[in-house]
């Protein structure tokens, strides 16, 4: 697994169109910290075109066992991909005992709202791991041809992976660009970033409207780069779906 480095601080560039931010702004939220190697991929705006452009497919057939058991440890560190997230993307982290099971923490910022968000494990859910391209979407568009390993692999890619705000995530749904972004413009190019690197490195389609909105954003900040890194895209042998 990728190591992630938390970085802090930083000004936010605010373009006045889109409301983005350039790379690795502070208040944008966990972008720089999460994204070691963002430069590796070259321009997000460019990535776009690279994209196999087609209609969505019915959604026939999906479940999430499809992407095998949620949280599975395919980076064998011996924690489970939610409590390394946790670990990644939270400040003031504590653990429950040792060093895998988070007990608390805060989004300091949450990078969909802008807004610290508490975390507490056991108590009302503050804060859900968000699949950045979510697994139904990814069905639709690809996943459903795959392997199992493939579609484990993306249920607990970090690069596909980021803690938010519980409510913003669970109004996302199932959401493209084209009918979701987060509410903090200044996140949206990062945001849009990561979906296209996730869809690159798998291989998963774009719809005409999906394309047209990521290049929208896009082009608001076309120096953004295109994050990488993350896990290989099949898991270990030993993880099965349903």
């Amino acid at each position: 697994m990728t190591l992630w480095t938390r970085v802090a601080g930083g000004a936010v560039l605010l373009l006045a169109v889109t409301g983005c931010t350039a790379e690795t702004t502070g208040s944008a939220g966990p972008s720089a910290r999460s994204e070691e190697t963002a430069g590796a991929g070259g321009a997000a705006l460019t990535a776009v075109d690279s994209l196999t452009v087609k209609g969505r497919a019915p959604k026939t057939g999906y479940d999430r066992d499809k992407f095998g058991s949620p949280w599975a440890d395919t980076d064998s560190n011996g924690c489970d991909t939610r409590d390394d997230i946790l670990k990644r993307d939270l400040a003031d982290v504590k653990f429950s005992d040792g060093d895998c099971e988070v007990r608390s923490g805060t989004l300091d910022p949450d990078p969909y709202t802008n807004k610290d968000v508490t975390f507490v494990r056991g108590g009302r859910s503050e804060v859900d791991i968000d699949h950045i391209i979510a697994l139904s979407d990814a069905w639709q568009k690809g996943a459903q041809q795959w392997e199992a390993s493939k579609r484990i692999a993306l249920a607990n890619d970090p690069l596909n992976l980021l803690a938010v705000d519980a409510g913003r995530n669970r109004s996302k749904g199932d959401g493209d660009t084209a009918t979701w972004l987060p509410p903090h413009k200044a996140y949206r190019c990062t945001y849009v970033a990561r979906q296209v690197a996730v869809k690159k490195k798998y291989g998963l389609w774009v719809t005409e409207a999906e394309k047209a909105a990521m290049k929208r954003v896009l082009s608001g900040c076309p120096d953004q780069r295109l994050p990488s890194g993350g896990n290989p895209t099949q898991a270990p042998n030993r993880f099965h779906a349903g």
